[in-house]
């Protein structure tokens, strides 16, 4: 396994100050009572006490050795503190759950551990896993793909799948737009393959005049117009240059004799240099795919079609002109038969994610993870498809600035809808029993039950209605921006053009009465002291309050359509606007599509592109400034950097006294780095199979029968079949087989039939190119549908051209073998050589997403928790954050699609059993979606506002520590152990201990808090006496206790999934047991 690939938490754990009285003695750093393994770390990050008899705890005659005595006692885990706030006390029953059974006593006699490096870690007995109950809850998470009864594979299943997909053929031709894309990309084919039946163009075509048909399937007219004339110039632009280097190295193997006599060797020189270039670029640039494909073609039919020591330039001729003929064809096709303009994906692309924003406002309903996966699912795809409108050449109403303002709008209203919490007693029916009208005054609704309900009831009657009117205007502003973006997008849409304009200022009057009635509520005397004590009235306050939030968003979001819409814009010719340093690393829908492995092509690109987002952010160690004892030489956090920062620095010679060997050493092992990815895997696996299939084509005792079974297609289908990424499963090596066998029988029938009769053979023809087209083009499984395409296509129109001599079953049998050749070569070699196997690539990816979680809560601590004053998160910060958050989203949605293809892999150990997989997944994204809740509740909750003397940083110091560092040790240990596939330790740092030990070090603060801010507000209630500035200090202090709440919620939820991530995580890779010991049972 390459090194670089391991995954790595770069940390540096800040240096904190000693207590008062505990002072370091100056000079160099004595011993401490662990013997330090960090013998290369500097002396200044190291602050070792003086343990001397003197350091003996006060009142415990403990030993304190290299800790230091706290400045607070520490409480004991029983729970004496008394609970001062609903935070605390459900952060604590939800603790409490997290360690029953477990002998957890939080004592420290009053040490703490505050060198630098280290932290104070807990150490429990498990619990006993119930296996049978962790899968039992796993089913709940797999994809709708595995809840079949039968598998892939199986036999039983073969024939109603094969009956199921006629239908939905059937269906899919006969009903939506998918029949007409068919009937596009048929007509090009049949046309061209008409032509080749014509006795005066196929002469003069030449015997090779079926290149035309080719050259008609491999860039189809089945695409947008934009798609199709870029495909047209890279094809032809790649067959220039396979045509130009093949008949170099024609020229050079017979320019003299001695050249002659060798010219085999000659000839496969040439071909490995081309086929190794055109395989690095295969992977490399993925626009220039097509080009790639249609060099390979032409280059392997210059060196190995016709081979003989003398040459006839013709050769080169009767290849180059059919194929740029059937690029004509394809042209002409795409822009008279129903020409797609380019803008009518992008059009559907926004309605269907508005769909799934309708499904997303339906409130109240159940918390259902599908659609969360639906939402996360969309926020991908428009993303996608607007970075496909941008890529290629267009005609459309949109602008390509216009459309990503609404990309970006409606992924903003997706991340709102993600943050509702959507089962709510806040629009559940009204209560049978009798309670006061809503029409009441505030100031007896306040007086009028004393119970337990009499808050819930209160705030229930005064925004259960502006709640409902609010979401009820959400849903059909919705509904009109959608119809407007049909409009706009070229649908014929009955629509009132004011009919947006007008649901906008209903939904602006439904927020205006909301936040009325919401400010109403706020001037409520009583209310601060009702949802401090009850965790009802909290959970109501954090459902209102992302309602309206996203209202906002969905109004922003109108406007942006309704200036479209107003601005009528006239249908134009947008040329490309994405930049072509990252345009040319990706490709449009249809080719990624064509291209095949299209699942594993998402996943990889994914990962790539997180892992490079990752690795920025990794390689600055962050060291809080306010840890430093001298303020005067604080160093600047953006001046920091990581080691592996620093090395990269030294070595790429930019920073000072670096030599120029050095530097060479560095680009050097870059090269040499580079040369170990899977671009150069694949080179090296399509160039060595394709040389050893082309050697019959050089030797003397095989040449003829090469040249006359035109066995060269074997190499081509090696080249067509191999994919950089995926190999192919049995099931695919079965298929691919099959079509290319079938293609060949057909047309030897077809040509059989009637001896050759051009109109029957056009007959047969079109009954078999309109379905394997369909699979080539819009089925999950194109490779078989373009081997099934051009083996019929070479197999009929040769016969027809060679008039059936010697014999059609020649013909057929032959050439077919040459396809089944190549397509066994391709997957065979695919499996031997650096293999693709999907859950192998789910374990590795499962620890990268772990890495980045770890990162990322890295990340959120230090930025939006615990930062200085002066450096709160702004505008800029939480645009990167919500970009960053949007690309894990998409981590998860490829994990996931990765997981589906482990459906048809066999496994000669024992079947694969997803349900970890699928519950790990589930429980790491549960992990992120906590943190992003943590983050967004910091922007209304200052959570440093307790740290505002050097006493209570002191005393928050080490706790605060604690639980953040055992996060991330536990990721990191679940991390390793998924990548490098070992037993995980059965004894880890227990993260609900640490967050137990600083909810009770905090409760000791807030009481004493809370007695000074009730002082403070007596004197301030006395000295004011404006209601005004009465309800903004309530609305300010409701949301902060609010949000506070939310935030030690979801910050006890991040440490109930890590320890839902160590069951799974020990599931999949087993536990380290020592001895016989005994597991607290559950």
């Amino acid at each position: 396994m390459d090194s670089s690939s391991r995954p790595e938490i770069h940390l540096k754990s800040p240096t904190f100050r000693s207590q008062a009285g505990n002072d370091t003695t100056s000079g160099e750093a004595k011993p401490s009572r662990r013997r330090s393994t960090l013998k290369r770390r500097k002396a200044k990050h190291l602050r070792i006490a003086d343990p001397s008899s003197s350091r003996q705890a006060a009142n415990h005659g403990v030993y304190l050795g290299s800790y230091a005595a706290s400045a607070r006692s520490s409480p004991r885990g029983s729970g004496n503190v008394s609970r001062t706030s609903t935070r605390a006390s459900t952060s604590h029953v939800q603790l409490e759950h997290l360690l029953q059974a477990m002998k957890v006593d939080l004592e420290t006699y009053g040490v703490e551990e505050l060198r630098d490096g280290f932290f104070d870690a807990s150490f429990h007995q498990p619990l006993k896993r119930n296996h049978d109950d962790l899968l039992r809850k796993a089913r709940y998470t797999l994809p709708d793909s595995f809840k079949l009864k039968n598998q892939p594979l199986s036999f039983r299943r073969f024939l109603p799948q094969q009956l199921h997909e006629a239908k939905s053929f059937l269906h899919q031709v006969s009903s939506t737009r998918a029949g007409i894309r068919l009937l596009k990309s048929f007509f090009g084919v049949f046309i061209t393959y008409i032509i080749c039946l014509i006795p005066a163009s196929r002469d003069w075509l030449g015997r090779y005049n079926y290149i035309m048909v080719i050259s008609a399937i491999v860039n189809h007219s089945g695409r947008a117009i934009g798609s199709q004339l870029d495909g047209a110039v890279l094809t032809i632009i790649g067959t220039v240059a396979g045509l130009g280097w093949g008949s170099l190295a024609l020229y050079v193997s017979t320019a003299t004799p001695t050249a002659r006599s060798g010219y085999g060797g000659i000839l496969a020189a040439f071909l490995v240099i081309f086929t190794v270039l055109i395989g690095w670029l295969r992977c490399v640039f993925l626009r220039f795919y097509q080009a790639v494909l249609a060099s390979g073609f032409a280059i392997f039919y210059t060196c190995l079609a016709d081979t003989a020591k003398s040459v006839g330039w013709v050769k080169v001729f009767d290849y180059g002109i059919p194929w740029v003929l059937g690029q004509t064809v394809c042209l002409i096709v795409s822009i008279c038969v129903f020409p797609d303009a380019g803008s009518r994906s992008l059009t559907l692309a926004f309605h269907d994610s508005l769909q799934t924003v309708l499904a997303g406002l339906t409130l109240p309903r159940v918390d259902s993870p599908t659609l969360k996966q639906r939402l996360a699912l969309q926020f991908v795809r428009v993303s996608q498809r607007v970075r496909d409108f941008t890529i290629e050449f267009t005609i459309s109403r949109f602008s390509p600035d216009d459309v990503r303002s609404v990309r970006n709008l409606i992924q903003a209203v997706d991340r709102s809808i993600l943050a509702i919490k959507p089962d709510t007693a806040l629009l559940a029916e009204p209560r049978l029993q009798a309670h006061p009208s809503p029409h009441a005054s505030l100031t007896s609704l306040s007086g009028v039950n004393e119970s337990k309900a009499a808050p819930v009831h209160l705030i229930c009657d005064s925004l259960q209605k502006p709640t409902r009117k609010l979401i009820d205007s959400m849903i059909e502003a919705v509904k009109q921006i959608d119809f407007a973006i049909l409009h706009v997008g070229g649908r014929k849409m009955q629509q009132d053009p004011g009919a947006l304009l007008s649901t906008l200022e209903s939904l602006q009057t439904a927020k205006a009465a909301f936040d009325s009635a919401d400010a109403l509520l706020v001037g409520n005397p009583d209310l601060p002291s009702m949802y401090q004590k009850s965790a009802e009235v909290i959970e109501l306050f954090l459902f209102v309050h992302p309602v309206r939030q996203t209202a906002d968003k969905v109004e922003a979001l109108g406007n942006k359509v309704q200036e479209m819409q107003s601005t009528k814009t006239q249908w134009k010719i947008r040329p490309p606007s994405y930049p072509f340093y990252k345009a040319i690393m990706r490709s449009n829908a249809q080719v990624r599509h064509d291209r095949g492995g299209l699942t594993a092509g998402f996943y990889f690109r994914s990962k790539r592109q997180l892992d490079r987002t990752m690795a920025d952010l990794q390689s600055t160690a962050y060291i809080p400034a306010a840890r430093h004892e001298n303020t005067d030489k604080r160093t600047d956090q953006d001046s920091v950097m990581g080691e592996y920062q620093q090395e990269q620095e030294m070595a790429s010679g930019n920073a000072r006294n670096v030599s120029k060997l050095t530097k060479y050493r560095y680009h050097l092992w870059e090269v040499l780095h580079r040369l170990q990815g899977f671009e150069s895997r694949f080179a090296f696996k399509v160039t060595l199979v394709s040389t050893l299939l082309s050697v019959p084509a050089w030797l003397p005792q095989s040449r003829d029968w090469w040249n006359d079974y035109e066995s060269w297609w074997t190499v081509v289908t090696v080249w067509t079949m191999m994919h950089p990424r995926v190999g192919g499963t049995f099931q695919d090596l079965a298929v691919r087989a099959f079509c290319a066998a079938l293609g060949a029988l057909w047309a030897g029938l077809a040509y059989a039939a009637d001896n050759g009769n051009p109109y029957v053979m056009a007959v047969f023809a079109a009954i078999y190119l309109v379905p394997m087209l369909h699979r080539f083009t819009q089925s999950a499984h194109p490779r078989s549908g373009i081997i099934g395409c051009i083996s019929f296509t070479v197999v009929s129109l040769s016969a027809y051209t060679e008039h059936g001599q010697p014999s059609i079953v020649t013909f057929a049998w032959t050439r077919g073998l040459a396809f089944i050749v190549g397509v066994v070569a391709a997957l065979i070699t695919n499996w031997i050589l650096w293999p693709f196997i999907a859950r192998h690539e789910l374990r590795k990816s499962l620890s990268s997403m772990l890495i980045h979680c770890a990162i990322i809560y890295r990340g959120v601590v230090a930025k939006y928790i615990y930062y200085l004053p002066g450096e709160e998160p702004g505008p800029g910060d939480i645009e990167r954050s919500e970009t960053l958050e949007g690309r894990l989203r998409e981590g998860f949605v490829r994990m996931r699609q990765l997981l589906e293809l482990t459906r048809h892999e066999m496994r000669l150990r024992a079947p694969f059993n997803p349900l970890p997989y699928s519950a790990l997944i589930n429980a790491c994204e549960s992990f992120f979606e906590h943190l992003v809740q943590v983050r967004q509740s910091s922007l209304y909750f200052q959570p440093s506002i307790l740290a505002s003397d050097t006493e209570t940083v002191e005393s928050l110091t080490a706790p605060r520590r604690d639980a953040v560092a055992v996060i991330l040790l536990n990721l990191y240990i679940f991390a390793s152990a998924l990548r490098a596939d070992q037993p995980v330790p059965r004894y880890l740092p227990s993260a609900a201990a640490a967050r137990r030990k600083l909810l009770d070090r905090m409760e000791i603060l807030e009481a004493e808090q809370a007695k000074k801010m009730e002082a403070e507000t007596e004197v301030l209630e006395k000295g004011k006496g404006k209601e005004c500035e009465r309800k903004n200090t309530g609305l300010k202090r409701r949301w902060a206790d609010v949000y506070q709440y939310a935030f030690s919620q979801n910050l006890t939820d991040i440490v109930e999934q890590v320890q839902v991530l160590q069951r799974y995580t020990k599931e999949i890779c087993g536990e380290a047991v020592w001895g016989d010991e005994t597991l607290v049972a559950e």
